[in-house]
C-alpha cells in the first residue's frame, strides 16, 4: 500500500514551524518543569526518528531528566538500519535498562521510532510500563509525503545493493522483517500503556495513518519535526509518564532475550 492509495497527501510546508515550535516550548513554563511531579528516576528510553538520531530528542531529553527521569537514548545516528537488527540492539537495551533500575520502561519514539516502540512493548511486556508515540504512521508506514518516500527508496536500494547498516527492499516487501510488521499489527498487550499523538497539520505523515485503534489517541496542533520540542506534547507526555509509573512500581522480572524470529 502507499499513501496516496489510503491517505491525503501531508501539507509539508507546513515543516517551516519547527523553530517556532522550539522557541515556544523554551518559554513555556513546562519546559522548566512546571506542574510536573518529580518522576523519581522512572525509565526511560527515547527513540528517533527515521534519518535522525538521538541527538533529534536532545531537548526532550534535558526536559524528561529535569523533571526527574532516568533516560537512555537508543543508540542510533540516523535510524535507518534493517528494523529486525535494530529491534535486537533495541530489546538489548531495554533488557539492561529495566535490570539495572528493577523497573519497568516508558518508551518514546518519534515517526519510524513509535513503530519500534510499540513492537517493543508487544514483544516485551515484561519490561514496558508504556509507549508514546509522536506521529508514527503505524496503519501503513508509507503513509508519507512523497519527497519523504523517495529517501526511503534511496536507503532501501543502497542498502539492497550491498551498503552495510541500512535496511534493505526486502525488509519491506521481503521476508526480511516478517515478524516485525506482524508485530506492528498486533494490539499491545493488557497492563502496558499506549497512546498514539498525531496532528492533522503533520507535514509528513498522514495523520489518520496515527490513529491505531489499540491506542489512547490524543490530537495535538503541531508539525511532524515539532512533536520533539511541541510544548503541548510535553504536557500529553508528562501526563502520560505519570500514568505509565504505576506500571514501572512492580520490579521487571529478569528473562533471558527471547530470540527474535528471522527467515531461513
Amino acid at each position: 500500500m502507499t499513501a496516496r492509495s489510503l491517505f491525503a497527501l501531508p501539507p509539508i510546508w507546513r515543516e517551516g514551524r519547527l523553530g517556532l515550535e522550539a522557541a515556544a516550548l523554551l518559554r513555556d513554563p513546562i519546559w522548566h518543569g512546571d506542574g510536573v511531579p518529580d518522576a523519581g528516576s522512572q525509565p526511560v528510553m527515547l527513540i528517533p526518528g527515521f534519518l535522525a538520531g538521538d541527538d533529534s530528542l536532545g531537548l526532550m531529553t534535558r526536559w524528561l531528566r529535569r523533571t526527574g527521569h532516568h533516560t537512555r537514548k537508543a543508540g542510533m545516528r540516523f535510524n535507518v538500519a534493517c528494523s529486525a537488527d535494530a529491534m535486537a540492539g533495541l530489546e538489548e537495551r531495554l533488557e539492561t535498562m529495566a535490570e539495572a533500575g528493577g523497573r519497568k520502561v516508558a518508551i518514546i519514539g518519534q515517526s519510524r521510532g513509535g513503530n519500534f516502540a510499540k513492537v517493543l512493548a508487544v514483544r516485551r511486556p515484561d519490561l514496558v510500563s508504556g509507549v508514546v508515540a509522536l506521529g508514527s504512521a503505524q496503519l501503513d508506514p508509507l503513509a508519507i509525503h512523497p519527497l519523504v518516500q523517495a529517501p526511503v527508496f534511496v536507503v532501501g536500494a543502497l542498502g539492497t545493493i550491498g551498503a552495510k547498516g541500512l535496511f534493505k527492499r526486502s525488509c519491506r516487501w521481503g521476508d526480511c522483517c516478517t515478524a516485525f510488521w506482524e508485530d506492528l499489527e498486533k494490539p499491545v498487550p493488557d497492563g502496558v500503556g499506549y497512546l498514539s499523538i498525531y496532528s492533522k497539520s503533520d507535514g509528513i505523515v498522514s495523520w489518520q495513518a496515527c490513529l491505531d485503534p489499540c491506542a489512547e489517541q490524543v490530537e495535538i496542533e503541531s508539525s511532524h519535526c515539532g512533536m520533539a520540542v511541541n510544548p503541548d506534547g510535553y504536557r500529553v507526555i508528562a501526563d502520560a509518564l505519570r500514568r505509565f509509573r504505576k506500571q514501572a512500581e512492580r520490579p521487571a522480572r529478569s528473562t533471558a532475550v527471547t530470540p527474535l524470529r528471522r527467515a531461513a
